[in-house]
């Protein structure tokens, strides 16, 4: 149900953030509990299932299959107010909106997501979408990467990737290798020049999975610059300035041109959660890392993308964490007993060609976590039944699964207390 926002209220329950993780978390809460007062803050009229916009880059998803109407994504029974969040009052139990309204809670669920920082760029803004540079990291750009890679018949392509923390740290490799894939099947990767240039040192972070994702490296000629992180970009002239280490720990700007640009964004905190006083030194919301409740304000809890605890920032992480933070909110309000606890688990399935996925899967500290038997899948090495696993088994599964509240593989171990 939609509201306006009123000047003041109250909840049981109130969400900030109407993604995967506060939708997900709200349909747990009402699944265990119906009838609880659950109240959803989000200012967007459109859901999005994000992971689609790579498959959507790479021709094998259509883009209006990624998004529905915010209505049909809500849970029934959760109360929608369309608003944006201002900033945090905790010590009155309340959130400001940005309408000057308050919202009071018996306990605050916060689950933003992040902020692209495209202006952190410089030029960016001005030519995404045009002149060659896109990104599957927004929804209407999804189809330009896809119409850019099959114009592309020579010249250079660069792909980017920031410094961490990012959400889906594989999306940025999936473009390219989609992108190089189609290039192969169509006898011209041979006159394209790939470049992936990463702010960081590595290919990815778990190092099990690495092995695999170099033999494609390997296959496409992709060229890896690590300690390259793009700084400006000037579309009419094609080209993109990145500022690169240097083994003395100084740097320096160099420029390279492009025929094709797949830009992934710095991405921090929204400014409403930075300036707050449940965020941490480096402005990330401040929970411990098992049961995503903050370490100050115990009515307070948060999951997602903007939380400090260290996991990766996929829908897989959000889809174990919401069953942990609905099953903490309803202890807090007397309603359950013992507290759930969240063990850091994350999922990326790294698309390396059309057809084939190698299936990463870990938990805190790198540790591998498969979901399916190894002899089905097995997650270090690329695989068709992954593939399929990911086009045609996840989309369905989050919007009937997780946004509806059915936990399947993902219901939380309870401690006693």
């Amino acid at each position: 149900m939609l509201t306006h926002s009123p000047m003041s209220a109250r909840h049981s329950v109130v969400i900030v953030g109407g993604g995967a993780a506060g939708i997900a978390t709200a349909a747990s809460l009402l699944a265990r509990q119906p009838g609880l007062d659950v109240a959803i803050v989000e200012p967007g009229d459109i859901h999005y299932y994000q992971p689609g916009w790579t498959l959507v880059g790479g021709g094998a998803m259509r883009s209006a299959a990624t998004a529905r109407p915010m209505e049909r994504a809500m849970p029934r029974g959760a109360r929608w107010i369309r608003a944006a969040v201002a900033g945090f009052a905790p010590q009155r139990d309340a959130i400001v909106l940005a309408d000057g309204g308050m919202l009071h809670y018996r306990q605050l669920v916060v689950c933003p997501g992040l902020k692209l920082d495209w202006d952190a760029i410089a030029g960016l803004s001005e030519t995404l979408g045009r002149n060659g540079v896109t990104s599957n990291y927004l929804h209407r750009l999804a189809p330009y990467t896809r119409q850019l890679v099959r114009q592309l018949r020579g010249g250079r392509a660069l792909f980017t990737q920031p410094a961490m923390p990012i959400k889906c740290a594989g999306a940025p490799q999936k473009a390219m290798y989609l992108a190089a894939d189609h290039w192969r099947r169509n006898g011209v990767l041979g006159d394209i020049e790939i470049e992936f240039c990463s702010a960081g040192a590595v290919l990815f972070g778990v190092a099990d999975y690495v092995p695999a994702l170099m033999e494609y490296v390997g296959a496409y000629g992709i060229d890896l610059r690590f300690g390259n992180t793009l700084v400006a970009v000037d579309g009419a002239a094609r080209t993109a300035t990145f500022r690169r280490a240097l083994p003395d720990g100084g740097s320096e700007e160099i420029q390279r041109g492009f025929d094709l640009l797949h830009v992934v964004p710095p991405q921090t905190p929204p400014d409403f959660i930075r300036a707050s006083v449940l965020a941490d030194a480096g402005g990330w919301l401040d929970v411990d890392p098992a049961t995503l409740m903050h370490k100050q304000w115990n009515n307070l809890h948060a999951l997602g993308d903007v939380v400090n605890c260290g996991n990766a920032k996929t829908v897989a992480a959000a889809r174990r964490q919401a069953p942990v933070v609905a099953h903490n909110v309803l202890t807090a309000l007397g309603s359950a007993q013992g507290l759930a606890r969240y063990d850091g688990y994350g999922a990326c399935p790294l698309t390396v060609a059309r057809g084939k996925v190698v299936l990463a899967e870990f938990c805190y500290g790198g540790r591998l976590s498969p979901s399916l038997p190894r002899w089905l899948i097995e997650g270090t090495r690329p695989s068709r039944l992954a593939w399929l696993l990911k086009r045609h088994v996840l989309p369905p599964l989050y919007w009937r699964a997780m946004l509806k509240g059915r936990e399947w593989l993902a219901k939380p171990d309870i401690d006693c207390i």
